[in-house]
């Protein structure tokens, strides 16, 4: 077993835009980060104005190009303490709630919770009306029943915990870096 602090932050890119800004400078903010995107991700990143060339002055990446989820093996070899998913669709957390694991970061959720790797789920669709910046203006949302059923269902998960605004995920992160004796990062590179 790895030291406490030993390894890396995986956080899996969903196709949300829902706080993804306000997410990835969390993530700026943590030391040791990796990024993980479906193919999703990846579309959308450059609709709120994130270039990937950007982001990888900050992390490295891992894309979704693979049948298998390639990326995800290297969860096997303790590389990594924690996984965060942020911001998760209502979509990933409906697979994600059920046991399905067909894109990398249901994956990733899927083979960490079996590695009792510990996961941290910013779900988005958690308030009964959610007001969002989709690419070119805001949008009101009205989350279904279906959807707070499946975070209350990822809630029961063994090795999860599910944040429901920033706030909560970076007091999420603070707990975990507690956890493993980390600190936030104070440079920005």
């Amino acid at each position: 077993m790895s030291a406490p602090g030993a390894g890396r932050f995986a956080w899996a890119l969903t196709g949300s835009g829902h706080l993804l800004p306000e997410a990835l400078a969390l993530a700026q903010r943590l030391p040791q980060v990796d990024l993980f995107l479906s193919a999703a991700a990846e579309e959308i990143l450059p609709m709120y104005g994130l270039r990937l060339e950007v982001l990888r002055e900050h992390f490295r990446i891992f894309t979704d190009r693979s049948a298998s989820a390639v990326p995800v093996g290297f969860l096997y070899h303790e590389r990594y303490h924690t996984l965060v998913v942020a911001p998760a669709t209502s979509n990933t957390v409906a697979k994600c709630a059920f046991g399905i694991s067909d894109t990398l970061p249901t994956n990733m959720f899927a083979q960490a919770g079996k590695l009792g790797i510990a996961s941290l789920v910013f779900a988005c669709d958690t308030e009964p009306v959610v007001i969002t910046r989709a690419p070119r203006d805001l949008v009101t949302l009205r989350p279904r029943r279906i959807e707070f059923e499946n975070v209350e269902r990822l809630r029961a998960f063994e090795h999860c915990q599910v944040a429901c605004s920033v706030a909560e995920l970076e007091s999420a992160l603070d707990e975990r870096l507690r956890a493993l004796s980390l600190a936030w990062s104070t440079s920005s590179s």
